[in-house]
């Protein structure tokens, strides 16, 4: 299957997104392949053998959130010049999210801009991170606000790689999945609830549905002027969580699902949800081994950590919510501060 992206708000830029078995690849100048010591010895082999390339480096950078720095993309940077990539090379991103972000950041600054490719190997990645051209790096301040919007030459999406991932990253692709699901589309969350989503069947329709929506937004609103900002329920709370814990407490997926929660909770008190709505959202992340639970300590400073996020527009916080029902949105920015606190004081802040 061929997921087609095609963007004509700026320059045009067209790329597929393919999900099958990794295709036989050709290039007839340098690759590099950035990934990690966890990618590295399960699937490196799998893709070589299915690149010819005149010369192919492998840059191998540390596995976890808490590396995606500016460091790390500094270290990617320094191996090219070394290998003398010029501006015709090509960097292949094989791994998850962490990956894909800082190999696109360093392919969107290397020499003022050179191609990659996208092969995610986490069903996070493969349902959302690797669609759509968002790059970039965390920092003390928060979570990718360093970073590009700059689109990769292809992407493939290839089902094998999701037969080592463990439960718990299987478990944080969910939550994306689902975030999209709740925004805009009923049917398919009711396709969540009513099927094991560890099957083969259920995991390529889990990955065909999420790429078809959001190639469907990005293709309509490339940098998030619009209707891009949907796909962040769940995570102007989540980055806060993921902020607080250091990064090293969840998984990205992990936070979304607490950031949900807490979204929903908001959405109930503003009459935008229903509970049993919420609780049938709640119910498909715990069903599938997602935290909805977290312990904010100190309101006052949760909320002042969402003026250093992405989406905060001259002090005013964008929020993403459910939009009275399952399969809507609404974005709202014009929020009582009273109630964003009040709804953060239900998850133990001192109410």
């Amino acid at each position: 299957m061929v997921v087609p992206i095609a963007l004509t708000s700026s320059a045009p830029v067209t790329y597929d997104i393919t999900i099958d078995t990794l295709p036989g690849l050709t290039f007839d100048r340098k690759v590099a392949i950035v990934t990690n010591p966890t990618v590295s010895p399960l699937h490196l082999d799998y893709v070589l053998e299915r690149i010819d390339a005149p010369h192919i480096e492998v840059i191998e950078v540390p596995d976890g959130e808490e590396y995606k720095t500016l460091e790390t993309v500094e270290g990617i940077l320094e191996r090219l010049f070394e290998a003398r990539f010029d501006r015709k090379s090509l960097l292949i991103a094989l791994g998850g999210g962490v990956i894909g972000d800082m190999t696109g950041f360093a392919a969107s600054v290397y020499q003022r801009g050179i191609g990659f490719v996208q092969i995610p190997t986490t069903l996070l990645s493969q349902v959302d991170a690797s669609v759509g051209g968002k790059t970039g790096v965390n920092n003390a301040w928060g979570k990718n606000l360093i970073g590009a919007f700059y689109q990769p030459e292809a992407v493939y999406i290839d089902p094998h790689f999701l037969g080592t991932l463990p439960k718990r990253e299987f478990a944080a692709g969910v939550a994306e999945v689902v975030k999209m699901a709740v925004m805009f589309d009923a049917e398919f969350f009711r396709f969540l609830q009513t099927h094991d989503l560890r099957t083969p069947e259920a995991i390529r329709e889990m990955i065909r549905r999420s790429v078809t929506l959001k190639a469907d937004v990005v293709n309509q609103d490339e940098k998030e002027a619009g209707i891009r900002a949907v796909l962040n329920y769940g995570h102007t709370f989540g980055h806060v969580v993921e902020n607080e814990t250091d990064y090293t407490t969840y998984l990205h997926g992990e936070a979304v699902a607490i950031g949900m929660v807490m979204a929903n909770e908001l959405a109930q008190r503003l009459g935008l949800l229903s509970v049993e709505e919420a609780e049938a959202i709640q119910d498909v992340l715990a069903a599938n081994g997602l935290p909805t639970t977290y312990q904010v300590v100190d309101v006052e400073g949760f909320y002042e950590h969402f003026f250093l996020d992405k989406k905060s527009n001259r002090g005013a916080i964008t929020f993403i919510l459910p939009g009275g029902r399952i399969g809507t949105h609404v974005v709202r920015n014009d929020l009582d501060p009273q109630a964003v606190k009040d709804a953060l004081a239900v998850f133990g802040g001192g109410q």
